[in-house]
């Protein structure tokens, strides 16, 4: 068998990052910035109100309270080049440009809200309430690095500095097709011996929340010759698939069957439970990375996460990193099969503890929907008590 750290190695050492591409901001969300991006001009580009209030040179209000004459009143976007001179005042809303003269700005609760004239209660000190021009950037700062993911703060930069478009390593689109004589659409009735085909619904869950784009190619039965002609109709649209089923040691297996003449994708044993049958490789003129997972529902959630999840992360631009795990005290003892990594399903509390699910079983979905991680324990450990410390991947 193969060990989990070899086979994610390969996965790791074939997928390509994709090649970056211009997109409106309505549509980068999600995306990875394949360009630096500088700010031209300071942010703030002007002094500014950060509320509304009055405009004040602070030493006429120093001996509050004190009634000063309105000469005027500034809006958001007034662009009018004003001036105000000693013992005056403008009328100010939040952001509008700060007048000429004017040092501080006085909230309008610390007056009466006068319009031709205003009573000021109390004192402030030079720059209150003023945003500052560049306070934030200066012209010619670097707002965003190459590597960033884009999210909505991201995208509120860009906008922010002028940009409409920008430079990104797009979202992978990931095709998943499910095989399987037994799999029935949901929402359709079953006959004799069918179930409801539902890894395909969790992986495309799963790579949405990788930062992915899913699409369900639905669902093949024991075919092969049917299998390739699936993918083949798919790989226009995809920069990876994902097969679910079809790749166990027994007979009726279409996914082994069809692709491993090609030459092109290797299926192992590998040394993890759930999850033992993988297969990877690339297929299509285009090379297009396949993850060939095996069809139990635990076991195919469990490989994306231990190998799906890392290749579209290095895809997208962004670093390749260990998966992340936390370290937690077990509330019952754990046991694991000598030589294969376990991912065993628990339930994560804030308090540090871990309590593996009742049920372990490859094909219980329930059991894995009731947890929110997995305890990982190491191929050489086959016992571990109450109390002990584990590495928990949160999910």
């Amino acid at each position: 068998m193969r060990s989990v750290d070899e086979h994610l190695a390969e996965i790791l050492r074939t997928v390509r990052v994709l090649a970056p591409l211009e997109l409106e901001l309505d549509h980068a969300l999600g995306t990875t910035l394949a360009e630096e991006v500088l700010s031209p001009i300071p942010l703030p580009p002007f002094d500014n109100s950060a509320m509304d209030g009055y405009a004040v040179r602070a030493e006429d209000v120093r001996q509050a309270p004190v009634t000063l004459p309105v000469i005027d009143d500034v809006a958001a976007g007034d662009g009018r080049m004003l001036v105000i001179g000693p013992g005056m005042v403008t009328r100010i809303m939040t952001g509008a440009p700060l007048p000429v003269g004017a040092d501080a700005v006085v909230p309008v609760e610390w007056t009466d809200g006068g319009t031709a004239r205003v009573t000021i209660s109390r004192p402030v000190q030079e720059r209150h309430a003023i945003r500052r021009a560049g306070e934030d950037v200066h012209a010619g700062d670097v707002v965003l690095p190459v590597g960033t993911a884009i999210g909505p703060a991201q995208l509120g930069v860009l906008a922010g500095v002028g940009r409409r478009r920008v430079l990104v390593r797009p979202r992978p689109r990931v095709v998943v097709i499910s095989t399987g004589a037994e799999l029935v659409e949901p929402g359709t009735p079953l006959g004799t011996g069918q179930i409801w085909e539902s890894n395909s619904y969790a992986l495309i869950a799963a790579v949405r929340e990788a930062g992915g784009q899913g699409y369900r190619a639905g669902i093949v039965a024991d075919d092969a010759t049917r299998f390739l002609d699936q993918l083949d109709a798919q790989l226009l649209r995809a920069d990876v698939v994902i097969t679910s089923g079809g790749v166990s040691m027994g007979a009726y297996e279409p996914v082994k069957e069809a692709l491993g003449p090609l030459g092109t994708v290797r299926f192992d044993r590998v040394a993890m439970q759930p999850g033992m049958p993988q297969g990877f490789g690339v297929v299509g003129e285009d090379q297009v990375p396949l993850f060939a997972l095996p069809g139990n529902p635990v076991s195919s959630f469990v490989s994306f996460m231990v190998f799906v999840r890392p290749a579209l992360r290095k895809m997208r631009g962004l670093p390749v990193e260990p998966t992340r795990t936390v370290r937690a005290v077990t509330t019952s003892a754990l046991r694991s099969p000598q030589g294969k990594r376990s991912h065993l399903r628990g339930v994560l509390t804030a308090d540090g503890a871990v309590a593996p699910v009742q049920r372990q079983g490859s094909h219980q979905f329930a059991a894995l929907a009731a947890a929110n991680a997995l305890i990982v324990v190491p191929e050489d450990v086959t016992e571990l008590p109450e109390g002990a410390t584990v590495e928990v991947i949160p999910l």
